[in-house]
């Protein structure tokens, strides 16, 4: 599916996702993460990251102090000076990107901080971590912005059915 079309699908089935996704509050927790952690992994056994990107185009991950710490050394730059060169404070406090597509976002698609990340993008999609409950909204979220996400979820509603 080309991007185009999955904004397009995606869109269309934010009515049906919000539904889905209150009903899981009723599954039980281990069910359903060893459910979404079986489809994560068959999907992206065929995802390939690097032809599409459009997390890093389209949304910006948040940044810890760990994570400017550990990303301005690894550029050997101050962290203020990263601060106040790639990020702002976003209203909920948070340091966020600047301007969006990442700045760290190659024309491959490839990450030029691939190495030292921020924890946000080690973790993203975040349908592999424990307590998949808890994460509901954000997946929810993410079936807009990731297109293994949004399969993961329609292979979802077949299993559950």
């Amino acid at each position: 599916m080309n991007l185009d079309s999955f904004h397009s699908i995606s869109k269309l089935k934010r009515k049906e996702n919000k539904k889905f996704f209150r009903n899981l509050l009723k599954i039980n927790s281990k069910k359903l993460d060893q459910t979404i952690h079986s489809l994560h992994y068959d999907e992206f056994k065929c995802t390939d990251c690097l032809k599409c990107a459009n997390c890093c185009t389209t949304t910006g991950p948040l940044f810890t102090d760990k994570d400017i710490s550990r990303i301005s050394r690894f550029l050997k730059i101050k962290p203020s000076l990263f601060t106040d060169k790639f990020l702002r404070v976003d209203e909920d406090h948070d340091y966020v990107l600047k301007k969006l597509p990442c700045s760290f976002l190659l024309e491959d698609n490839r990450c030029s901080i691939y190495e030292v990340r921020p924890k946000a993008c080690r973790e993203f999609p975040h349908t592999d971590r424990i307590k998949q409950k808890q994460l509901l909204s954000l997946t929810q979220k993410n079936t807009e912005v990731c297109p293994a996400v949004f399969n993961i979820i329609e292979n979802l509603k077949k299993e559950l059915k």
